[in-house]
């Protein structure tokens, strides 16, 4: 990680110095504020990390618990989801204490004896086969606690407003904070206190039974599926040999989805409570936990657990429901409320996707409310949040519902007992996490010139790999360089001529540095020369081969107060003593050069020839505001 450039750092660097609205951060919630954030979930709380990283933005964020999260409900973390945290600072520690998913077995009816299971297939689990980050099992408490980490260390120092509960909100035509929102104190000297506050734009991360949604009349779209499982987190004694192995078990007693939780001792079981009758009016979540433990061991057998804890346990009927639509933007007007997670999609819990596709949401958002907020973008890219993101719920709802039918078949209703490993593992992009692609917009381009770089896909996010720093020689991942600071990534892959020499690059440098560069047009008076574009050149000699005294200076910009030379946006491609890998290679870039540039929420939105000089300055002319006219 980079600090200093704002001088010498003995302390922890991850805590960055407090700026704007987080110097003397008021401790009670004001009567006025730009963003007002409903709900501390994954989707409230990752986008208060990242607002923190716009601190001329004033961000609150109110939650009717009286403190944090103790007892997670989600707990799967898709290789996204890790790529998402090593962004926002935390990937290492987290996947350190987390259960890390190697194989995922399956168990069927004995064919002997069909009143006992039998091990049908061990499979390796897939994040490892598409990915540099696991895939992992992780209590959601942690992980809200991480970006709550992310949120008070960041320049905008957002904390989570405790004890305070969301009553509705009325959208007004005109003023500067049209949204007021009524609120109620929970707790404290002020319990039951009800007051109001003005929000220029509000965010409803408050799950499934979210008032926020119900208070722009946006409706769930779908119906509860007519089956129900039983989920309990418990510490167990036990003679089933894959205890500690993530397991799908199916027998003529039901159904089992069987996780591993972190710590080496603590595991979460889905079982299978069977069909819902018509009429049974929800009576079925009153289901008490010696029920479900009693119909684990039925499914279970020969096999059997002694139970000497549950850490918590639950009831739930599968539902499959999207809201139509994600905001409350209508006939033209644009929108100022903003729905995220469960409050606009809910579907089974059991292909850990809830929480993954919840933080997405808000890494979505986040950066636009932050572009728009600080004047860098219009206030039109927010249009793009519901086009972008209620397609990828639905997608979601159609693979979660395959995949839980799959789960609650009966074993005369299975033909081909290797049909879920294989459909697990047919499908693992997409539960990964990386199969999301946004369309053409003002923020991602048309694909016309894809076959430039193969392997960074328009819409689809950022693929890293490895490369070598041309100012140590150490072999780093590109994307890893990428944190979640609202910052755009434009990445110039360089023609084959070196450093020094007339090349598309050397000519794409200079422009860069002109008066007619996005550079110049969309960075704000005053501000660092990679405030809004992080710049980095990629060379296809070896490391060792690239002088850097002889690289554009527009690669070297100075940063900070003192005007420090950052040596870090100069890497080379060409294998070298600590990494094999060729980015020009793995990703199919044209030895030509080309140009990638990628979002703030590291999704690729355009790829372009070095000499698209004319192609890049409208694309960005079309997603931010021109600084130079302000």
């Amino acid at each position: 990680m980079q600090f200093h450039h704002h001088g010498y750092v003995s302390g922890e660097p991850r805590v960055q110095d407090a700026a704007g609205t987080g110097i003397d951060r008021p401790a009670e919630l004001p009567d006025r504020t730009d963003v007002l954030i409903v709900g501390s979930g994954p989707a409230g709380m990752l986008l208060a990390a990242q607002l923190s990283q716009f601190p001329d933005v004033t961000t609150r964020i109110i939650e009717r618990r009286d403190g944090r999260l103790v007892l997670g409900q989600a707990d799967g973390i898709q290789p996204r989801s890790v790529e998402t945290f090593q962004a926002f600072g935390f990937a290492e520690r987290i996947v350190a204490e987390a259960y890390n998913i190697a194989y995922m077995n399956f168990w069927g009816p004995d064919p002997e004896n069909p009143r006992n299971i039998v091990r049908t297939a061990r499979t390796e689990d897939y994040a490892f086969k598409i990915s540099e980050f696991p895939h992992l099992i992780v209590n959601q408490a942690r992980v809200l606690d991480y970006f709550a980490e992310a949120a008070a260390h960041g320049p905008g120092r957002i904390v989570p407003d405790y004890g305070i509960e969301f009553l509705g909100l009325t959208v007004h035509d005109e003023g500067e904070y049209p949204v007021a929102v009524r609120v109620r104190h929970t707790s404290g000297d002020r319990a039951g206190e009800e007051r109001t506050i003005h929000a220029k734009y509000v965010a409803g991360c408050d799950g499934a039974r979210s008032g926020v949604r119900e208070a722009i009349g946006r409706t769930h779209v779908g119906d509860f599926a007519a089956h129900a499982w039983g989920v309990m987190d418990v510490l167990v004694n036990t003679d089933f040999p894959d205890w500690r192995t993530k397991c799908a078990i199916n027998s003529t007693a039901g159904n089992i989805l069987h996780i591993p939780r972190e710590g080496g001792y603590l595991s979460r079981m889905y079982i299978d409570l069977g069909e819902v009758a018509a009429d049974d009016d929800h009576r079925v979540r009153q289901t008490p936990v010696e029920e479900i433990i009693r119909r684990a061991n039925d499914i279970l057998h020969p096999y059997s657990i002694d139970v000497k804890q549950v850490a918590w346990h639950s009831v739930y009927e599968v539902g499959h429901r999207v809201t139509d639509r994600f905001d409350d933007g209508d006939d033209g007007r644009a929108p100022r409320v903003f729905l995220t997670g469960d409050a606009c999609h809910t579907h089974s819990a059991k292909a850990g996707q809830g929480m993954n596709v919840s933080m997405q949401d808000g890494f979505n958002l986040g950066w636009k409310l932050g572009h728009v907020l600080a004047g860098l973008a219009p206030a039109s890219l927010l249009e793009t949040y519901s086009a972008e993101r209620q397609p990828v719920a639905q997608q979601l709802i159609d693979f979660d519902r395959e995949w839980s039918s799959l789960m609650a078949r009966k074993p005369e209703e299975i033909s081909d007992p290797q049909e879920l490993a294989t459909f697990y593992l047919g499908t693992a992009e997409f539960p990964s996490g990386f199969m999301t692609q946004y369309g053409p917009s003002r923020i991602v381009a048309d694909a016309a010139h894809q076959e430039l770089a193969p392997g960074f896909p328009v819409g689809k996010r950022f693929t890293s790999t490895e490369v070598v720093r041309v100012c140590d020689g150490n072999a780093v991942h590109l994307g890893h360089h990428a944190k979640a600071d609202g910052r755009w990534r434009v990445y110039a892959f360089a023609d084959a001529p070196a450093a020094g020499e007339d090349s598309a690059l050397a000519a794409w440098a200079e422009w860069l540095a002109s008066e007619a560069s996005p550079l110049t047009r969309f960075t704000p008076s005053g501000a660092d020369a990679d405030a809004v574009f992080d710049v980095k050149a990629i060379y296809q000699q070896r490391f060792d081969e690239v002088d850097i005294s002889l690289v554009p200076d527009v690669f070297l910009p100075r940063t900070g107060p003192l005007g420090l030379i950052d040596w870090e946006k100069v890497y080379a491609a060409a294998p070298s003593a600590w990494t094999s890998a060729d980015i020009f290679t793995e990703r199919e870039l044209s030895r030509d050069g080309v140009v990638v540039v990628v979002r703030p929420d590291q999704y690729v939105a355009a790829v372009l020839p070095l000499s698209a000089t004319d192609e890049l300055a409208d694309f960005f002319a079309g997603a931010l505001t021109d600084q130079s006219t302000r």
